[in-house]
Parts: C-alpha cells; sequence; structure tokens
C-alpha cells in the first residue's frame, strides 16, 4: 500500500485558557507588535499512513487524532492528507 503524508495541527478550543498564547502575545506587543491579538500555541504533527488510498488514510487521521494526538475535551485538530 502507498504512503499518505499527513499533516495535523492541534489548537487549544476557543474559551480554554491558552497561558502559553498569553505570554507569547505579551511579548510580541512588548516588542512593538501592537496589532497582535487572541494568540494560540498549538501542535503540529506530521506522519505517514500506510493505507490503500486518500480517503482511508484520511479516516486513519481522524481516529489517531480523536483517540491520542488531540485531547477532545479541551483542543480541536485538523489535518491534510497529501493528494487530495
Amino acid at each position: 500500500m502507498p504512503l499518505h503524508a499527513v499533516k495535523v495541527f492541534v489548537t487549544p478550543r476557543r474559551g480554554i485558557l491558552d497561558p502559553q498564547g498569553r505570554t507569547i502575545e505579551s511579548s510580541l506587543k512588548s516588542l512593538g507588535f501592537k496589532g497582535v491579538a487572541n494568540v494560540n500555541v498549538g501542535k503540529y504533527i506530521t506522519l505517514e499512513i500506510d493505507a490503500p488510498n486518500a480517503a482511508a488514510a484520511r479516516g486513519e487521521a481522524r481516529k489517531m487524532c480523536a483517540q491520542l494526538l488531540a485531547n477532545p475535551v479541551i483542543e480541536d485538530f485538523a489535518f491534510e492528507v497529501e493528494g487530495e
């Protein structure tokens, strides 16, 4: 089966406190970047999935995100499967 490259983006849900994001936002403002707001820090994960097609890889990626890569209580996730 072919390998399908997958990019996963995990971010805090809206309304969830993100202390790291707030620290970065404050630091950027202190450096003169006054137009910065709502900074969130997340995770970027790349992986390859051995699957017969992109649709099957997409299904596997969704399961991986829901079961391990993201905490569904406090994080949202999105992903891209190369070749779709």
